[in-house]
């Protein structure tokens, strides 16, 4: 068997990474488009990262240019499996040991919409987007993430399709709303064996009681969120919501905090921050066997609207004995507010993916194009983690290129504070900065994304929450 041709290669960092996927591309132009499309998603860019933008043309008229056309084909026409490459990039996160997931992780649900117009589109329609929070025309997808204190990436996606889009509406047999996707992909994280402590949604999701009937049946823990008027039927005088549960914890100050518990929670800038768990007991809710409430809060006084957070979880207390095998892992309060907080980390997801990377920056039509437009999203996103966690091997340059010597201690130190500057003389000219390469290229060539990977991750891990604690706190 003849050995295969040769594509132009990626900037070293990206090219070790993007081999690792050749094996699932069968033609040389397949290849070839993987790495120029990551190239250009990963490249920083003034203009949305559609196909024209990812090929560096221009505008409209540029989508007949070579580079563009042949990014179209690889994205539309071309033969390869979306599935089979997000297979492959959790196969590699896991394998990792800075991104391999454990049991002490969250399984975030989440689903977000992109504002896109035009009847052809595949999954649009006029539907709320949560993200923009009012209606309008766009696609909505349903999102898995992995998370816990140290990093996040997305496990798989799954566009909901609006019953105008079936021939008999909702009757269909194919349709299907966003809670039961997101069921689904819970699901399908259970049968790939992906570890985690627990399924993290908001209250869209933790209010409805098919999707928790799922969970159960899936024999997985949870920490859903409720609204703050979730009630239950109830005796006239007695506790009946769990802001009213709440309100009745006999709260008066920290050195008389009645039922409420000090907890410590954890934030992405790496501080912390004490807040107070009160454990409902009223209702439906209480101690085993029954399902567990939390109210968590800032201040349980006035039990503020965006810091006050009202869960149901089915993960059972430290006390409870355990009496069957497979039985979920106990929690105490701190580790209910601890592990509802991983939740954030779809936020800083959203900001990468969107903003940096150009999740929903598509112009595409057919649902096989959307689709593998995300995934390859994805595999932007997870090179990030994969570049810091092989950057001391990773050689910078082209793989043709002689590597530039190495800047000295002196060089790449961090330039002083301002502290640091007093008392240096006016006329003490400062250090160059290294804004040039350490060598010419041997010949002319476009210029491609060297060092923004390691620039966007920089930005990644910039806002990310405080290192994971020893224990369930």
């Amino acid at each position: 068997m003849t050995a295969r041709l040769s594509v132009t290669a990626a900037p070293v960092p990206l090219e070790a990474y993007a081999a690792q996927f050749d094996d699932l591309f069968a033609q040389r132009s397949q290849r070839a488009g993987f790495r120029r499309y990551l190239e250009g998603l990963l490249l920083p860019a003034e203009r949305n990262k559609t196909l024209t933008g990812l090929a560096n043309t221009a505008p409209v008229v540029g989508a007949q240019h070579a580079r563009a056309q042949g990014l179209q084909w690889f994205l539309r026409e071309s033969t390869w499996a979306a599935a089979a490459l997000n297979a492959r990039r959790l196969a590699l996160l896991c394998a990792d040991p800075l991104t391999a997931p454990d049991a002490q992780g969250v399984l975030v649900i989440d689903e977000h919409g992109d504002r896109t117009w035009g009847h052809q589109t595949a999954h649009v329609g006029r539907q709320y987007l949560a993200n923009l929070g009012k209606t309008d025309s766009g696609v909505v997808a349903v999102t898995s993430l992995w998370a816990d204190a140290r990093v996040s990436y997305p496990l798989d996606d799954e566009p909901y399709t609006p019953k105008h889009h079936f021939a008999t509406g909702k009757a269909d047999p194919a349709f299907r709303t966003t809670l039961p996707i997101a069921g689904a992909l819970v699901t399908a994280a259970v049968a790939a064996a992906v570890p985690f402590r627990a399924v993290v949604a908001d209250s869209f999701s933790g209010e409805d009681a098919g999707f928790c009937q799922r969970l159960h049946a899936l024999r997985v823990g949870y920490v859903l969120a409720r609204k703050p008027s979730h009630g239950w039927w109830h005796q006239e005088g007695t506790i009946g919501t769990l802001k009213g549960a709440a309100a009745a914890a006999g709260w008066r100050d920290p050195l008389h905090p009645g039922a409420w518990v000090r907890v410590v929670r954890p934030c992405r800038d790496r501080h912390t921050e004490t807040w107070w768990a009160l454990e409902v007991v009223a209702g439906p809710y209480g101690y085993a066997p029954r399902l567990r409430a939390v109210v968590a809060t800032t201040d349980p006084a006035t039990l503020p609207d965006h810091r006050t957070r009202y869960l149901a979880t089915n993960l059972p207390t430290p006390d409870e004995p355990v009496i069957a095998a497979g039985a979920l892992p106990s929690a105490d309060l701190a580790e209910v507010v601890r592990l509802y907080g991983l939740r954030r980390w779809v936020e800083q997801r959203d900001k990468r993916t969107k903003y940096a990377l150009g999740w929903s920056q598509y112009q595409v039509r057919s649902d096989q194009a959307m689709r593998r437009h995300w995934q390859l999203v994805c595999c932007a996103f997870s090179f990030c983690w994969w570049h810091a966690s092989h950057a001391a091997t990773a050689i910078t340059g082209w793989p043709d290129e002689e590597v530039a010597p190495q800047p000295t201690a002196d060089e790449m130190a961090p330039p002083p504070t301002a502290d640091e500057a007093v008392g240096r003389g006016e006329n003490t000219p400062p250090a160059p900065a290294r804004v040039l390469a350490g060598g010419a290229a041997r010949r002319a060539r476009l210029a491609r994304a060297v060092d923004h990977a390691p620039a966007l991750l920089a930005q990644l891990v910039a806002a990310a929450p405080a290192a994971r604690a020893a224990g369930p706190a």
